[in-house]
């Protein structure tokens, strides 16, 4: 006779599987106040829909440019100290920074949360954050997908990612075929690490130095986790407002790779964009993490921003007027760099000289 008892007659539910959709219910609740705040008057229709809905008019030959990304690792120091409401502002980031290189403006974003147990508030703090990052962008937030994953994912554990889409017209893309030779590189202050390199800051400083994220680093003027956590800054609407008043050529939105991996994406064969590091000193943060880990420059300048979030590429003439536009606009600016005419085996970017106090 079999031990087992028999609880067929009791049944078995979702909700007994890992998944709970009221909580998934109550955390719409929660959220849509503040999802309602990241809106445009293009968008049709109520969140809650099956799709999200976006009017495109008034454009006469539009070119749609979409973009998909996430945060990357910088969700483990989140998770560690049980704060979320600020890296959905880093996904917004990710994706329209990258849109904006081609002078598209976003249009809205779609957001994908994968967590292990939807806790409401939790995933309430989440949405708070990329909301926030898409009024700073100047985009919709016109839908999103929240997926329990009980059994694959631990219940405190989540991971974010979202497209974005934008629009620009086809006489005003822009792209390496508008550089040229005299063309100004104006360099735009980053807030920090951004989204990039988490996986080798976390292993010099957690692992390898044993810091703390609460406790107080005297260079930084902050907690550790407080650095770490500072949102990427989002660029979209300075860019914007660059390309309106000024003859911008292209941006290069500095991310995975490092300055010169991501310029070269935007520099044409023929053309080299010659930099000097002696314009500007990184932040605290990046020194840190070179001085503990004894981290190469080669090394961290293929992985960190180092300082610089994003570069214009702009038409001589110009520079006085961008730089002065971005001043107002309270953005960090200096000239980094020209583009020159290349000789035969050169790289298309180059980085001379050594940063000021580094």
């Amino acid at each position: 006779m079999s031990d087992h008892q028999d609880t067929t007659a009791e049944g078995v539910s979702y909700a007994a599987a890992g998944v709970d959709i009221e909580a998934g219910d109550r955390a719409v609740e929660l959220f849509a106040p503040m999802a309602k705040r990241a809106t445009r008057p293009e968008v049709l229709g109520n969140l809650g829909g099956f799709a999200g809905l976006f009017e495109l008019g008034k454009y006469k030959k539009p070119i749609l440019a979409a973009g998909s990304d996430g945060v990357g690792t910088k969700l483990v120091i989140a998770q560690m100290m049980d704060k979320h409401d600020t890296i959905g502002i880093d996904l917004v980031a990710m994706c329209v920074d990258d849109l904006v290189v081609t002078g598209a403006e976003p249009l809205f974003l779609q957001d994908y949360i994968a967590i292990g147990k939807v806790v409401p508030e939790h995933v309430a703090e989440i949405v708070s954050g990329i909301a926030e990052g898409c009024v700073q962008a100047g985009c919709a937030l016109l839908g999103g997908e929240t997926a329990e994953h009980p059994g694959v994912m631990e219940p405190d554990h989540y991971d974010v990612s979202a497209t974005a889409v934008g629009v620009v017209e086809a006489d005003e893309l822009l792209g390496p075929d508008r550089v040229r030779a005299g063309d100004v590189l104006i360099g735009m202050a980053s807030s920090g690490l951004h989204s990039n390199g988490y996986s080798l800051a976390r292993h010099v400083l957690l692992e390898k130095a044993g810091l703390a994220l609460d406790g107080h680093i005297e260079e930084l003027g902050r907690t550790l986790g407080e650095e770490l956590l500072e949102p990427t800054r989002i660029y979209a609407k300075d860019c914007l407002a660059l390309i309106a008043e000024c003859e911008v050529h292209t941006f290069c939105h500095v991310t995975g790779g490092g300055l010169a991996g991501n310029l070269e994406r935007v520099v044409p064969e023929g053309l080299v964009a010659e930099m000097s590091r002696a314009t500007w000193t990184p932040g605290q943060i990046f020194r840190t993490i070179s001085s503990v880990g004894k981290v190469s420059r080669e090394e961290m300048e293929k992985t960190f921003n180092m300082g610089v979030g994003m570069v214009a590429v702009v038409a001589e003439k110009d520079r006085d007027r961008a730089l002065a536009m971005l001043t107002a606009r309270h953005i960090d600016c200096w000239e980094i760099g020209t583009v020159r005419n290349g000789e035969e085996g050169e790289p298309r970017v180059i980085l001379n000289g050594e940063h000021p106090g580094y």
